[in-house]
């Protein structure tokens, strides 16, 4: 009589793939367990990170009073809505686009508490700003900046803002990639991480967070064809972020312009080869308080519409708007004055070539 072993032998050896398909089931159902307590831990840590941090993050409402849109005529009040994040008890990190000429803006917490803020601070080619709140929240949680330059194409990250109005809405995805926008001066240079976490209208300025609950970036804007999200965003990195609006004194102008060159320039007769035309003045900016007049009548010019008649900046404390110029460079200039020194703005108003003065008092 065969042995238990000799029979189990001689199975084996008649149907050779019973053993093989066996294991591979095994191990098919050991990937999927493996798989599904993966992705449960990642869920899990993904939530608890989200509650720390979304009392930091914030919705930031703006007013500002400027022309109708065509073919209306004369003033009216226009509202917009982004996000922002509490970095300080008192501070608050957003998109530039956002509040660069508001008249008024209003920060609301998630607890439904509203503050009223001002804009202290602009860095237009990082389009990020820095506002200051009146007074503290009562209840507040603050987000830590992260280094940036730690940050690797594919790691996970996760956005928290307000796409649409819709508050408290998180969104993931991968760093896609790092894009440096070199504008002549290697220390300036201005960093975007590249996302492909859903971002839409209303996310501006909202924070992009490591897996550590850290921001790594402040959404700047998505490329779309159709309006919304197409998975390809750019948000400035937290250490250009840094650079232009925490390590040295933030500015803002409350001018919204548009450099004009070329053979608008010359239809303009501009002095010189290149100007700001302002386009809006926010109340109770440097600018306003200098003089600045905005722009009076909307034109299309080559398909781009472009408000007319409002001053044009020739220069800012003698420094030269040209061509090619960095207009953060030039508005600069304003914070380098110190308190009782002249910001003089040299302006061309129609037709003539005139010199706007204020003390600086603070």
């Amino acid at each position: 009589m065969k042995s238990i072993r000799q029979n189990i032998d001689a199975l084996l050896s008649k149907r050779p793939n019973l053993f093989t398909r066996v294991t591979g089931i095994s191990l098919l159902l050991l990937a999927l367990c493996s798989f599904a307590t993966h992705h449960e831990s990642h869920g899990q840590q993904l939530r608890d990170v989200f509650r720390i941090v979304q009392p930091a993050v914030v919705m930031v409402r703006t007013q500002q009073i400027g022309l109708a849109p065509y073919p209306q005529q004369g003033l009216v009040s226009s509202n917009g809505l982004g996000s922002g994040v509490l970095i300080s008890n008192d501070r608050v990190l957003t998109a530039a686009h956002l509040v660069e000429s508001t008249d008024r803006t209003v920060v609301e917490f998630s607890q439904g508490e509203l503050i009223s803020a001002t804009v202290i601070g602009c860095a237009l080619s990082a389009d990020v700003a820095l506002l200051e709140l009146d007074h503290s929240p009562a209840n507040y949680s603050v987000a830590k900046l992260s280094d940036s330059d730690q940050v690797a194409v594919g790691d996970e990250v996760f956005v928290v803002g307000a796409p649409y109005g819709i508050s408290n809405t998180l969104s993931a995805g991968h760093v896609s990639g790092r894009r440096v926008l070199n504008n002549g001066n290697s220390s300036a240079n201005i960093e975007f991480l590249q996302t492909d976490a859903a971002i839409n209208s209303g996310n501006s300025g909202s924070p992009v967070f490591n897996l550590k609950g850290e921001v790594v970036g402040i959404v700047s804007n998505i490329m779309s064809k159709s309006g919304g999200s197409e998975g390809l965003a750019f948000a400035a990195s937290s250490n250009t972020v840094r650079r232009a609006l925490l390590d040295r004194k933030p500015f803002w102008t409350g001018i919204e312009g548009v450099r004009v060159d070329g053979r608008l320039a010359n239809a303009l007769n501009l002095p010189q080869s290149a100007g700001i035309l302002v386009q809006r003045v926010a109340e109770g900016s440097i600018a306003a308080r200098s003089g600045i007049r905005p722009g009076t009548l909307r034109a299309n010019v080559e398909g781009n519409e472009v408000i007319l008649g409002g001053d044009i900046i020739l220069r800012v404390n003698e420094m030269l708007v040209e061509e090619d110029c960095d207009l953060d460079r030039i508005y600069g200039r304003i914070a380098q004055l110190k308190p009782g020194e002249n910001l003089v703005i040299t302006i061309l108003r129609q037709g003539k070539i005139l010199k706007l003065a204020i003390p600086i008092s603070q």
